[in-house]
This record gives C-alpha cells, sequence and structure tokens, in this order.
C-alpha cells in the first residue's frame, strides 16, 4: 500500500522497518523535530529519523499537524493509510480523514484498558497478568476509535517496563502488516466503554519507594519503573547517611520476619533482603545517584546497608 509513517521513539522504529521489508510505498515519514539533547544539548535526531534516513525515505518534521500548508503538504503525498505508533502529537479531524483508509495507530494496550501515554508501565505497576497491542481506527478521541486486531501477550513476574516494551513492539510490527495485508476484511470492533482505564503520563515523584507497601507492590513499582525514571529510596550505610539508592531489580521473598519497614534483615556479600510491610524484598541491581548500576553482590562488596527509607 501507498502509506504514510508517524512516529518518534525506538517502539515506533521496528514498525517502520517491518512496512518497509513487507513491501509497502512509504511515501513519508513524519517525526518530532529535532530537539536538545545530553549536557551539551546538541540538536539530536529521535530514532526514527535515523532509521527513515537509513532507509531513504522522505522524512518531514513539523511543530504541529494543524497548519494548513502541512495539512497540504501531507495530502499531496497521496497515501491511502497513515500508520501512527508514538508519533507525540495529536492528530487534527482534517488529518484523520486524509487517507482513504484514514489513520491507524498500534497502541500497547488492549484497549480501552490502558488508554493514555504510559499503558505499559502502568500494566506492570498494577499487577496485570496479560497485555498485548491493539490495531486502532483512529477518530478525534484519546486512544477511544474502533479496534480493527489485537494481540496477547503475557506479562511474566520478571518483566520489566524495558523487557514487556520490547515483546510488544514485535507485536505491534507483525500486527500492523497483518491488519494492511487484510485491511478489506477487518471487522471493527468498538470498544467497551465499562472497561476504560488511564495510562496517566509518569513523574519522577512516584519513583520513590514506600516501605509500608508489600514486597509485591514494591517490586512492580521497580519493573514498572525500569528504565526510567528507575524506582529509588534514601539508604543508609556502615559507609555514607541518606544517598539515594536506585533499585533496578529486585525479587519477592514470601516471608513474614517482623522487622520495621526498610530495615535490612540479611546481608551478605551476595544477598540484602529488605522488610516490607507483607513480606521481604532481595535486591539484584542498585545504583547510587551519580554512580554505575552494580550487581548486590559488587554494591556489597563497598558498602554494608542498614535501613532505606
Amino acid at each position: 500500500m501507498k502509506l504514510i509513517f508517524a512516529g518518534t521513539p525506538d517502539f515506533s522504529v521496528g514498525v517502520l522497518e517491518a512496512l518497509h521489508q513487507a513491501g509497502h510505498d512509504i511515501v513519508g515519514v513524519y517525526t518530532q523535530p529535532d530537539r536538545p539533547k545530553g549536557r551539551g544539548r546538541v540538536l539530536t535526531a529521535c530514532p526514527v529519523k535515523e532509521k527513515a534516513l537509513e532507509l531513504s525515505l522522505q522524512v518531514f518534521q513539523p511543530e504541529s499537524l494543524r497548519d494548513t500548508d502541512t495539512q497540504k503538504q501531507l495530502a499531496s503525498l497521496d497515501a491511502e493509510v497513515m500508520v501512527v505508533v508514538a508519533y507525540g502529537q495529536i492528530l487534527p479531524v482534517e488529518v484523520l480523514q486524509t487517507p482513504k483508509y484514514g489513520c491507524l495507530n498500534i497502541h500497547a494496550s488492549l484497549l480501552p484498558r490502558w488508554r493514555g501515554a504510559a499503558p505499559i508501565q502502568r500494566a506492570i505497576i498494577s499487577g496485570d497478568k496479560q497485555t498485548g497491542i491493539g490495531i486502532m481506527q483512529m477518530n478525534k478521541g484519546l486512544d477511544t476509535g474502533d479496534i480493527l486486531l489485537e494481540k496477547i501477550c503475557g506479562i511474566t513476574d520478571t518483566d520489566s517496563a524495558q523487557t514487556l516494551h520490547d515483546k510488544l513492539a514485535i507485536l505491534g510490527a507483525q500486527g500492523i502488516v497483518e491488519a494492511l495485508d487484510n485491511i478489506d476484511q477487518l471487522t471493527p470492533t468498538i470498544q467497551d466503554e465499562a472497561g476504560i482505564t488511564y495510562a496517566k503520563k509518569l513523574s519522577k515523584e512516584e519513583a520513590w519507594i514506600d516501605w509500608s507497601q508489600s514486597a509485591v507492590e514494591i517490586n512492580q513499582q521497580i519493573r514498572a519503573f525500569n528504565p526510567y525514571p528507575i524506582a529509588q529510596a534514601n539508604a543508609v550505610s556502615n559507609k555514607f547517611d541518606n544517598k539515594v539508592l536506585r533499585i533496578l531489580s529486585a525479587s519477592v521473598i514470601d516471608l513474614a520476619y517482623g522487622a520495621k519497614p526498610g530495615e535490612v534483615i540479611e546481608y551478605s556479600k551476595g544477598l540484602c533482603v529488605v522488610a516490607t510491610t507483607d513480606g521481604a524484598l532481595s535486591l539484584k541491581t542498585v545504583q547510587l545517584a551519580g554512580k554505575k548500576p552494580l550487581s548486590i553482590k559488587d554494591f556489597n562488596n563497598a558498602y554494608q546497608l542498614t535501613q532505606v527509607f
């Protein structure tokens, strides 16, 4: 098919590659303008732009799609469909109605659960056992369009936001290729209003661990916030006092120790167990602010934690 692709982050790159490999005629790639990045604030292209240029595709980077001239330029590409994957801009009705088959979005949840900005993280932190991707016919609402195709993905007890992201990116690429191959045979399904939940954007304030929660709840937070914004707590050690400790991975120990939440109850070279209100957490990978991530064994060789709070 003759199509326009719109996307920005890593999640979108595999989809763009899959569409290109499937032989679709990608007449234009829309992505966010280059942004300053890093300590030097160097103007940097996003992952989708880099991949599009590598594939010798025409790239467009408008600040907004609401501009009349921008809309005319998009219409002049005469695409049959526009595929949108984590683009980062709201598409006005004029754009939604331009291609013959409209605009199709790949959303990283089983809608209507987890509409919004952070569906992967919210699924993990809420303890969901499964999620998936949906190919949605876009309308003017926020993730409210009819579902054309879905693919289900289980969430394991060890999945982080990064590992689940990678699984869903693969499913999304497979799903959109399948949807385009069968575009005239797909039956739109209206979303069930009774199942709506919203996945609000992550904030750094949410990263602070509350040790009065259960070990399961805290571990879900740790997994959901890896790689961003990383779950963290203030820590006390024999070599420092009240430093920020980021926790990248841990495992749940389903035992009642009778210790106060946040107290380190077991410590050895390869083990650091912290009490919670219900059960305990065995820390696996940690990082002091400003330092590199370390296995708990390497961390314990340098420090001995006594409490986190």
